[in-house]
């Protein structure tokens, strides 16, 4: 096993009530600060010493791609919501009252897009397992209830609602014994995802007992486990030299000495979470251990928005040993106006991206769509020659599908160049509905 002897920084994190205790923050006016408390009301905050000591570049803030990535913005609220909250802090409101307003703000917000609450959730012998979702024939996402928070918050994030204790709008099991019954009954899953939050926020005692009873049950149908964290990003000194990082490395040797794959799907959106000494240290260690990184974000206005920041992620991640896996749509949810690209538009930067890298990079597939059908690609803007001409329309397929029959199979969608999800595109040639839609 390899041992880094790099000493951690003080791991120290911010809420928003500790927002004006940031000292970089003492250049920004009244008015900026009083906008982050407004919207950090409403959608969940926090940041650490690492993610502002860093990552970003104070002397571009606010426009420093990381500063938009975990500090709110005026703009991420619709200007009536944001009044709204700031009437209630100005006047100096209760805090029960406070929340009842940030939490009539939140419902307005689509809290649980693509049918997370509605479809996804499983059940046993009539029991709502409320820590699981199976939503993919072959994939079982797993909330363990210590793993739900982060080192950081990203202002984008489609989980929020996992932060700001609204009633019955959070996913979270206290054990596996459950997840390990469903998978005996349900042989076609053959992947569990470990997802949050940052299931790797935990300690790794805690995280064992999550992950030690999958590994002794014996499963035949268990091929996979997956993390899904950004602790690469906002503390790579949980796999470096933090407490208990040597028994984290510990525990991804066990996974893959039972013979079960362990991937990390690491969350990167801009290369400059690339670019630390110890983020170098920590997926060279990972990747001693077997472990595969593969790496996703969604394409960000203000953040990411362009061909070069992601063909330059891409080269870097591959460099590094990382696999690029998505480029994703920002969910329809939380601060979405904010981040939303076209899709046409996010294409774009996909495909000239795309074409800026090897064919090794070229694993990366998008920009996808997780929307309540499934995964949907946007794989460009086809012309279609009619009898009165050529027609331009949108040509898109499924990734994933509810219905596995779905996958990869192309479809096509009135030319829009200003939708930005498939609920606001109407099908090519005539069609009242998409195939999906039945």
């Amino acid at each position: 096993m390899l041992k880094i002897k790099e000493s951690p920084a003080v791991f120290k994190s911010y809420s928003i009530s500790q927002l004006r205790r940031i000292p970089q923050l003492e250049k920004f006016s009244h008015h900026e600060l009083l906008s982050m408390e407004v919207v950090g009301n409403v959608l969940p905050f926090k940041v650490n010493t690492y993610v502002t000591d860093e990552l970003i570049d104070w002397d571009k803030a606010p426009d420093d791609p990381i500063f938009r990535l975990t500090f709110p913005q005026e703009e991420m609220l619709h200007p009536l919501q944001f009044s709204l909250m700031e009437k209630a802090l100005r006047h100096n409101q209760d805090r029960e009252h406070i929340k009842d307003v940030a939490d009539s703000i939140r419902e307005l917000l689509n809290p649980h897009p693509a049918g997370q609450m509605e479809f996804n959730i499983p059940e046993v012998e009539g029991n709502s397992l409320n820590g699981l979702q199976h939503k993919y024939r072959e994939t079982v996402l797993f909330f363990p209830s210590q793993g739900q928070t982060c080192h950081s918050y990203c202002t984008f994030c489609f989980r929020w609602p996992q932060f700001v204790g609204m009633e019955g709008m959070k996913f979270a099991a206290k054990e596996t014994e459950q997840l390990v019954e469903y998978l005996r009954r349900h042989e076609e899953v053959s992947d569990v995802l470990f997802t949050g939050g940052d299931p790797l926020i935990m300690r790794t005692g805690a995280l064992r007992t999550y992950i030690e009873p999958l590994l002794n049950a014996g499963l035949p149908n268990l091929k996979t486990i997956r993390i899904g964290t950004k602790a690469l990003s906002y503390w790579p000194y949980r796999f470096t030299s933090g407490k208990d990082a040597d028994d984290l490395i510990a525990l991804f040797e066990e996974i893959g000495k039972k013979g079960i794959h362990l991937a990390l799907m690491a969350h990167f959106s801009h290369p400059v979470e690339l670019s630390t000494s110890v983020v170098e240290s920590a997926i060279r260690r990972i990747r001693e251990t077997g472990v595969q990184i593969r790496t996703q974000s969604p394409v960000l206005r203000h953040i990411n928005d362009s061909p070069e920041v992601w063909a330059e992620m891409w080269t870097k991640q591959v460099a590094m040993g990382c696999i690029p896996y998505y480029m994703f749509m920002p969910r329809d949810t939380g601060a979405k106006k904010y981040f939303e690209v076209p899709l046409v538009e996010a294409w774009e930067i996909f495909r000239k991206a795309y074409q800026q890298v090897s064919g090794i990079c070229r694993t990366v597939r998008g920009p996808s769509m997780s929307c309540t059908p499934g995964k949907i690609q946007m794989l460009g803007v086809s012309e279609i020659p009619t009898e009165t001409g050529m027609k331009k329309v949108m040509t898109l397929r499924f990734l994933q599908g509810r219905d596995p029959d779905w996958v990869v199979r192309p479809f096509f969608a009135e030319y829009d160049p200003n939708a930005t999800w498939i609920d606001e595109l109407r099908p090519a040639f005539g069609g009242n509905k998409f195939f999906f839609e039945k």
